[in-house]
């Protein structure tokens, strides 16, 4: 098949514009406006959470674009090899169809939206490491991940099994793919968590702590950011306000028993409790002393949990909060080299902030009932959390670690007998 050589325009613009106006259609082909229409409808049914919405407009539209512009048929028409091709189509995009950074999708000037030109359906990128180093994305260098593939083929099952739902298809054509093994490679059993190594983790905390005592009235917000993504294994998103959720002081409540519990949102738009270790509530007691507030809240305290630093209001964008793990990381990683760590520093440039649930997960599952941690996480099963148990891993290793490979060798020294 021939690419299509022109590159395509955005279609969805972003959740609050089409909560707001709808989808922006106008601009379609009549036969594709209307498949257009109902992957709209499809993707407003995430509105719940944003981050979900996203991802699944990037997957929706990626397909809508080749269907069309590339296959050069509606969706609706396509078959089990098709997908097939398309999946091989998202392995190797052609260039311009490829951008090296993120941009927005519409830029709004003097009142009139319009498609940005630079947008691109896929993005190259490097990591925090290489980008810190001076290295660029190069679109030659892009690549689909398998992680990325598996995302990709669960959005766009969802999106066909949604459409069987309302009457549009017969039949989905992902579920229909006899041979999903020869685009995503089976592992064979555990999963490489990422997380810090607890060298790493106890100059991270060291150094908010640092942090917090040099300039109390910028980082022990810091501290307590470090320490309840850690503490709690929250994610980003789960201390960033939203429309669905805005985290509270209040959120950290004592049951009838005097424990302590912390209230949250999670992923899939999910409430779940978590418990509040001792030195959890230290870290509360500590954060809201330095906003001169009563060291514990009470039920009716609606104060924001993370306050911005300049304004009113809770910190709404995961992407401060992002950074301000990133700046305490970076100053962990000058101490490590200061004291001769070179390559757990290293190790560490290129970790996120995300890294810190994984942390907390891996270190309290060696202590705590795995069914604890998966509720406290909010897995959706303990098949989640085991992946996070690498006690079988490091027996493993260490039944190997010493094995020879001379059958004769002793401690480095070969001993044979003599022929006689």
């Amino acid at each position: 098949m021939t690419r299509n050589v022109t590159s395509p325009t955005p279609i969805f613009n972003s959740l609050q514009q089409m909560q707001q106006t709808g989808a922006q259609l106008d601009h379609l082909a009549p036969q594709f406006a209307k498949e257009a229409k109902h992957a709209a409808d499809f993707l407003l049914s995430y509105r719940g959470s944003e981050a979900t919405f996203n991802a699944y407009r990037r997957e929706v539209e990626r397909i809508l674009q080749w269907s069309w512009l590339v296959f050069g048929k509606p969706l609706l028409q396509l078959k089990r090899a098709d997908i097939e091709e398309y999946l091989d189509f998202c392995q190797h995009p052609p260039k311009n169809w490829i951008g090296n950074k993120n941009v927005p999708r519409f830029i709004t000037k003097n009142g009139v939206t319009y498609p940005n030109k630079e947008w691109r359906p896929f993005v190259v990128s490097v990591s925090k490491a290489e980008f810190k180093n001076g290295v660029l994305p190069q679109i030659e260098q892009y690549s689909l991940s398998e992680r990325a593939l598996k995302e990709l083929l669960a959005i766009n099952s969802s999106f066909f099994n949604y459409m069987i739902q309302e009457g549009i298809l017969e039949s989905n054509p992902i579920s229909q793919l006899r041979q999903k093994s020869k685009f995503i490679r089976k592992q064979q059993q555990t999963v490489i968590i990422r997380r810090l190594s607890e060298l790493q983790w106890s100059y991270v905390i060291e150094t908010a702590e640092l942090m917090a005592q040099q300039k109390p009235e910028l980082h022990e917000r810091t501290l307590f950011i470090m320490t309840a993504l850690y503490a709690m294994y929250l994610r980003i998103s789960e201390l960033s306000a939203s429309k669905r959720w805005i985290p509270k002081m209040r959120d950290f409540y004592r049951d009838l028993d005097g424990n302590w519990w912390f209230r949250t949102v999670g992923k899939g738009n999910k409430e779940r409790i978590i418990s509040v270790s001792n030195k959890m509530l230290d870290a509360l007691k500590r954060y809201r002393v330095s906003l001169n507030l009563t060291p514990l809240p009470d039920p009716s305290d609606m104060r924001p949990l993370i306050l911005k630093q300049k304004g009113i209001g809770a910190i709404s964008s995961t992407r401060q909060i992002r950074a301000i793990v990133q700046g305490c990381f970076d100053k962990a990683v000058v101490r490590l080299r200061e004291n001769g760590f070179n390559d757990e520093a290293k190790q560490l440039e290129s970790v996120t902030a995300h890294w810190l649930r994984h942390t907390g997960i891996s270190e309290d599952v060696k202590i705590r009932p795995r069914e604890h941690v998966r509720d406290d996480a909010g897995h959706s099963s303990s098949a989640i959390t085991d992946k996070y148990i690498d006690i079988e891993l490091r027996a493993r290793h260490a039944s190997a670690r010493n094995k020879p490979v001379n059958p004769f060798e002793v401690d480095g020294n070969e001993q044979c007998e003599p022929n006689n």
